[in-house]
C-alpha cells in the first residue's frame, strides 16, 4: 500500500487535558479558545480542532459549543468496554454519544502504565467506540527502554495490530502516534522519525481495515509538541495532525498550533 498524502485527510489538532479544569474552568476555556480562533480567521474548514476535557467537564463543554455554535469538536479521555452493567466508575460509550461526543481516546500511554490496560482492552475499548458511531484515537507508543532495544516503530506497529483486530474493515478511527520518552520531557521526536512511524502504522491500518481506511485514516504525533515544532511535523505526508497535551491548556499556545499554517507559513 502507498504511504503518500492524501488531500481528504483534514489536519487534526487535539488538546488532551487529561487531569485538569473542573466544569467552569472548561467554559472559561473552550470560550476563550473558540474566540481567539476566530478573531485570527482560522479556516475550521482545512484544520479540525478538538479538545479532550475530564468526565466532568462534556455536558459543560457540549452546551457551551452547542449554545454558540462554536467550530470545535470535543471528545472524552477514555471508554469502557462495557455498554452498561455493573461496572462501578464505568463510563458507556453510549453515554458519550449522548452527549455529543465525536472522538475519545483510548491506549494513552498513561492508561496503560497506570491502570494497566492492554492491547486486548485497548482493542475492545475502540470496538466500544465504534458500536456506539464515536471515532477511537488510538494511542501507541515505545518507552525509552523500547527504543533502545527494538527501534522506534516495532512495539506501536504491535500496539495498533492488536487494537485494529477486532475492528470491522473500513472502520473510521484515528492513531495517535505517542512516544512515551517524548512525553511531558521537552524533547521531541524528530518530524524524520514521526514520519517514519507513522507511515509504519498505516500499513497496518491498510492491512487490518483496508486500503480505503489506510487512506482517509489521519496519524498524530504527539510528545512535546508546541507552537515552534508543530509545523516541521506537519510537513511530513503520514502525519496529520497532533494530539498535544500540557501545551492544550495554555489557550494562547494551543490557538497557535491550531494556526499552524499561518504563523508559520507552511
Amino acid at each position: 500500500m502507498a504511504v503518500t498524502s492524501d488531500s481528504r485527510r483534514i489536519p487534526l489538532i487535539a488538546g488532551n487535558w487529561k487531569l485538569n479544569f473542573d466544569h467552569l474552568q472548561s467554559i472559561a476555556f473552550v470560550q476563550k479558545l473558540a474566540w481567539v480562533l476566530q478573531d485570527a480567521r482560522l479556516d475550521f474548514r482545512a484544520v479540525e480542532v478538538a479538545v479532550f476535557p475530564p468526565f466532568t467537564d462534556l455536558r459543560s463543554v457540549q452546551s457551551l459549543i452547542a449554545a454558540d455554535h462554536f467550530p470545535l469538536v470535543f471528545g472524552a479521555q477514555d471508554v469502557s468496554e462495557h455498554d452498561s452493567g455493573a461496572f462501578t466508575g464505568e463510563i458507556s460509550g453510549a453515554f458519550l454519544k449522548a452527549l455529543d461526543c465525536t472522538y475519545v481516546i483510548v491506549g494513552h500511554s498513561e492508561r496503560r502504565a497506570y491502570h494497566h490496560e492492554s492491547n486486548e482492552s485497548v482493542g475492545a475499548k475502540a470496538a466500544a467506540a465504534i458500536r456506539h458511531s464515536l471515532v477511537p484515537v488510538i494511542c501507541v507508543g515505545e518507552t525509552a527502554e523500547d527504543l533502545e532495544k527494538r527501534g522506534a516503530a516495532a512495539v506501536p506497529v504491535e500496539q495498533l495490530a492488536a487494537a485494529l483486530s477486532g475492528l470491522p474493515t473500513g472502520a473510521d478511527i484515528v492513531v495517535a502516534y505517542e512516544p512515551v520518552w517524548a512525553i511531558g520531557s521537552g524533547q521531541a521526536a524528530t518530524p524524520e522519525q514521526a514520519e517514519s512511524v507513522a507511515a509504519q502504522l498505516r500499513e497496518v491500518v491498510g492491512e487490518a481495515l483496508g486500503s480505503d481506511a489506510a487512506d482517509r485514516t489521519r496519524i498524530l504525533y504527539g510528545g512535546s509538541v508546541n507552537s515552534g515544532n508543530i509545523a516541521r511535523f506537519l510537513r511530513e505526508p503520514n502525519v496529520d495532525g497532533a494530539l498535544v497535551g500540557g501545551a492544550s491548556l495554555v489557550v494562547d499556545e494551543f490557538a497557535k498550533i491550531a494556526r499552524f499554517q499561518n504563523h508559520v507559513g507552511v
